[in-house]
């Protein structure tokens, strides 16, 4: 019989063989949350108050930069904890909780860069079209669309977890918790819990990177054949932002994901490693891309930064 030791807290882990050297480590983490925070936050201000954003794109780059933003703000308060104040305990609701953010925001962010997919494919393949069928209610429902997906799909195996008892190791190998590690440390058959997720990202993640790809197919299709060499640039300069964020994301997705299943041989580092970029690098670079690629937000920067120095 398995000794009764559910009740006790999960440990946190940050980065063994180096807690004399948490309070260094955390300033460059420290710095890349407030550029996160700062990055996605200017972008939602920007498309809420300027209202030559108001278009389909950026109402999706919304949605886009307020995921991220959830996902940063779900993640920073343990990992700040235990980089600062060494704090390590978490109670087993709140860890799952932490977990179900986590993993849902990730399905929501693929669905995101795909409802971003569907709009540069309609903006280029049938932009007489465009505003007739990206009409603000369809962007509403496509957003709501992945929100839900991403939210309702992962509650089975998240609930799973209240029932298990917990008489392994309480110790978690990062500073925020994870499913998948989670599980591994329950006393029962977690076969469930083993396959739900390879299924449900086959179906999703995956899937939805399957589409985007075939979707780009089409469009440089489409592009190809457009005689002005200036508008087949013109129009595929309105995808690179999109694009490099898709690389960033699925990229990140699918690395951490391969390391977690097929890496027991891969040294730890490279586990919590892989862990911070892809739960930081995304969040961080998707503001900078959209910043450095799109004028409509340079030029929106500017205005703000005009008005706020002649307001001072």
């Amino acid at each position: 019989m398995w000794p009764n030791i559910s009740a006790a807290p999960f440990l946190l882990t940050g980065f063994p063989g180096l807690e004399t050297a948490h309070h260094w480590i955390s300033i460059p983490f420290f710095a890349v949350y407030v550029s996160v925070l700062f990055g996605n936050g200017t972008l939602l201000y920007l498309i809420k108050n300027d209202h030559t954003l108001h278009e389909p794109m950026y109402y999706f780059l919304a949605m886009l930069a307020g995921t991220d933003l959830m996902v940063t703000l779900t993640t920073m308060p343990t990992v700040m904890g235990v980089l600062w104040v060494n704090h390590r305990e978490m109670s087993h609701g709140a860890c799952f909780l932490q977990a179900y953010c986590i993993h849902s925001l990730s399905i929501v962010e693929s669905g995101i860069l795909l409802a971003m997919a569907y709009d540069r494919f309609i903006a280029i393949r049938s932009p007489l079209k465009y505003t007739s069928i990206l009409t603000n209610t369809r962007v509403v429902k496509l957003g709501m669309g992945a929100f839900m997906r991403g939210f309702i799909s992962i509650v089975p195996v998240i609930v799973r977890l209240f029932s298990f008892p917990y008489c392994h190791s309480h110790v978690l190998s990062h500073a925020f918790c994870l499913h998948q590690e989670i599980m591994k440390l329950a006393c029962a058959d977690i076969t469930f819990n083993r396959l739900y997720p390879v299924i449900l990202i086959s179906l999703t993640i995956f899937l939805d990177s399957l589409i985007i790809l075939f979707s780009y197919i089409l469009i440089l299709k489409t592009v190809m054949g457009i005689a002005s060499g200036k508008e087949r640039a013109k129009a595929l300069n309105t995808c690179i932002s999109h694009i490099g964020c898709v690389l960033i994301f699925y990229v990140t997705v699918i690395g951490l994901s391969f390391i977690h299943r097929f890496g027991e041989n891969v040294p730890q580092v490279v586990h919590i490693i892989m862990s911070y970029v892809y739960f930081l690098f995304p969040p961080l670079m998707n503001p900078i891309i959209y910043s450095i690629k799109t004028k409509q937000i340079q030029y929106g920067i500017r205005r703000l930064l005009t008005k706020h120095t002649i307001e001072s």
